[in-house]
């Protein structure tokens, strides 16, 4: 399975960003295109990102999607509305959404759907708090919001999941191999549980304090199949350090 390196932009990013963009698609258009490479920019530069990348190697996503299709919810952008701007992804329930704006995994479950009827891959993130942690809950805590997170009836062609450690989003700081290890391990079983054979071909991104230093050794870790990179993914030189990590497959 090819590995996947997505940015997430949160709110960050001007009309001049897009030169960062650009700059890592045409980087990585004499290379080989191994892994795949996704940034998700804010909804203001989703559909002049597509534009900028469009027939490159580079895919756009976004990083939230309203339940409904359509509707008096103002302020909300649907799936729909992500796909026609030239989004192929979206991502639900980062653990900043759940933090600040009260998201539920029953929330997250519905975006997720929404997801899969636009046509969008959905990538449901999970993840301990440092309490969380502390208290030898990490594993009940991150394979609890998977089961409640992903729908009953999606596709795992629509489906890539991302473990994100709450205490290390942001802050510098990053598991060790050993917590990576389990926690990938953790997810593999549950989505097993759940897909059978069909679990083989789901993605689990690591993410969190994700940079061009660390990248080359969490990327080889058993069932880390990617990665999900925050403020790394600004810069399209350390964004690109971390694409040119990820092993061959």
């Amino acid at each position: 399975m090819r590995q996947l390196i997505a940015g997430n932009w949160k709110m960050n990013g001007l009309r001049a960003g897009l030169a960062e963009i650009r700059a890592v698609d045409r980087s990585l258009a004499d290379e080989p295109a191994n892994p795949l490479v996704l940034i998700c920019p804010p909804a203001t530069l989703l559909a002049e990102a597509a534009k900028t990348v469009d027939g490159g190697r580079v895919a756009i996503g976004a990083q939230d999607c309203h339940a409904e299709p359509a509707g008096a919810f103002t302020g909300d952008i649907s799936a729909e509305m992500l796909r026609d701007a030239g989004a192929t992804s979206v991502i639900v329930g980062h653990s900043e959404r759940r933090q600040y704006h009260g998201e539920s995994s029953a929330d997250v479950a519905r975006k997720a759907a929404a997801a899969s009827r636009a046509g969008l891959t959905a990538i449901v993130c999970v993840g301990e708090t440092e309490k969380e942690r502390d208290a030898k809950k990490a594993v009940s805590v991150v394979t609890t919001q998977l089961a409640k997170s992903i729908p009953a009836d999606l596709s795992v062609k629509h489906l890539v999941v991302a473990y994100e450690p709450v205490w290390a989003i942001g802050t510098g700081r990053t598991p060790s191999n050993v917590q990576i290890l389990e926690m990938h391990a953790a997810a593999r079983t549950a989505l097993v549980k759940r897909f059978d054979k069909e679990a083989a071909d789901i993605r689990i991104l690591y993410g969190g304090s994700v940079k061009p230093s660390n990248a080359a050794e969490i990327l080889g870790l058993k069932n880390v199949d990617g990665a999900l990179v925050g403020g790394a993914s600004l810069k399209a030189s350390d964004f690109l350090a971390i694409i040119r990590a990820a092993p061959k497959r």
